[in-house]
């Protein structure tokens, strides 16, 4: 699975009209009556997998099946929030949906095109505590809670050992000042001053480097209450700043035809398995890309450099959900789909082994099913850190996000004057809060 930044999606207008209308599935008020109904029943479960990642899942579902032998799953894989949403509004949805990213979950639970899981969770005495805060905000809108998840991601940085070995640094920074320095130290030029090798990559937009992924970096925060609350944070204006005079150092055009040629993210050409950056900041599921395109690799893990010794080990965190959509026709035994695969804790150390994600309950992390390669601890470390965060989930999908990306980039390019980044930041709060307004649903 793999976790990247999504723009807003359109499924944002007919998510408002996939909300209207009539109601839901019929469903039991007890847990009771969802276990003891062995009505034979055919789910039809909906999710994003791939290739070998949707046999990795298959496999799962047949141990479910196995639990509950009159339970029967249909496996669809390749799906998209458009696909998903478009079945929604035909009236013709899967029993069980799942999606890689939460950026859509506000618009989806806002609407109504996913359930309010909460009758099942008070009638079952479902404790969500078992899950860390971090899962527990990003599977949640408002007072709704429209999904449980299914496995995490959390991000760390990645070094290569000798690299830092070569260039006298005996471990990897762990302050954004260690990070700067040391990426200075890695950086190879060519004799016309083009770059070689980068020591870490600060641009956002390349590879995973988006504002929810650095902002736990500087324990900024997105939200004031109801509103957009970057400008009222200086956190953001720190970060942004650091990322500048980084970028600076490298030279920004110097960096641009550097990432022309460094190499796609998701291939075996990309950059740090390849040796031409040093340092940088990626998901835990590269460990199983690493060992797959790029065996011989000697590399290390740590946790993201933190501009304050009390957020070091901590980081962005996110994950898959799986949800009920509105209109699902068998919601009870979907229900019991829904539990088995975000709580079982040996389904999920053996789903952990084979698609190299994080699993999520605080349980099954100390599984002894789980046979992970040994550098794979930071992630888990940062996963169950308390001070690690995620992204607020908002009815405006990832709109806040792109907007505040867009306007990173543009102050990183140089279009920004230094004088006005704190008010460049504040006019991004306005077009987010006029977003959410014209949303007409804010955060609590």
């Amino acid at each position: 699975m793999i976790r990247v930044v999504a723009a807003l999606s359109v499924v944002l207008g007919a998510l408002a009209l996939a909300g209207c209308g009539g109601g839901g599935s019929k469903h039991s008020s007890s847990k009771d009556t969802a276990a003891a109904d062995k009505t034979p029943v055919t789910l039809t479960f909906w999710s994003p997998f791939t290739a070998r990642e949707l046999k990795v899942m298959n496999a799962g579902l047949a141990k479910f099946h196995k639990k509950y032998p009159w339970i029967t799953v249909k496996s669809v894989g390749a799906i998209t929030a458009d696909k998903l949403t478009a079945a929604i509004h035909a009236g013709n949805p899967p029993d069980v949906a799942s999606m890689f990213e939460t950026d859509n979950l506000g618009a989806f639970c806002n609407s109504g095109a996913w359930q309010d899981l909460n009758r099942y969770i008070d009638a079952d005495k479902f404790d969500m505590n078992q899950f860390p805060k971090t899962i527990r905000d990003y599977t949640a809108y408002k007072d709704k809670r429209c999904a449980l998840p299914f496995l995490a991601d959390s991000y760390g940085l990645y070094y290569n050992k000798k690299m830092l070995a070569d260039a006298g640094i005996s471990h990897p920074p762990k302050t954004v000042d260690e990070l700067a320095a040391d990426a200075k130290k890695l950086t190879v030029r060519n004799p016309d001053g083009s770059l070689k090798v980068v020591g870490f990559d600060p641009l956002m937009g390349w590879y995973e480097n988006a504002p929810v992924h650095w902002g736990p970096m500087w324990g900024a925060k997105w939200m004031n209450g109801d509103k957009s609350g970057l400008a009222d944070d200086p956190a953001w204006e720190q970060m942004a700043r650091w990322q500048k005079k980084l970028v600076d150092w490298y030279g920004y055009d110097n960096l641009v035809r550097w990432q022309a040629s460094s190499g796609d993210e998701f291939s075996a050409s990309n950059a740090f398995e390849t040796g031409k950056v040093a340092m940088n900041l990626d998901g835990e599921y590269r460990i199983g890309f690493i060992k797959a395109e790029a065996p011989k690799l000697d590399f290390g893990t740590a946790p993201l450099p933190a501009s304050k010794p009390d957020l070091y080990g901590s980081g962005f965190v996110i994950g898959t959900i799986m949800g009920l959509p509105k209109g699902a026709k068998h919601a009870d035994p979907a229900w019991l789909f829904l539990k088995y695969f975000s709580t079982d804790p040996t389904t999920l150390a053996q789903m952990a082994n084979g698609l190299q994600n994080i699993p999520s309950t605080l349980a099954s992390l100390k599984s002894p099913e789980l046979k992970l390669d040994p550098r794979f601890q930071t992630f888990l470390n940062v996963f169950a850190n308390p001070k690690s965060s995620t992204q607020p989930v908002l009815s405006i999908g990832a709109q806040n996000q792109t907007l505040f990306a867009s306007f990173l980039e543009k102050w990183q390019a140089g279009h920004v004057k230094d004088q006005d980044l704190h008010d460049g930041i504040a006019n991004v709060d306005k077009q987010i809060n006029a977003a959410l307004e014209q949303a007409g649903s804010n955060v609590p």
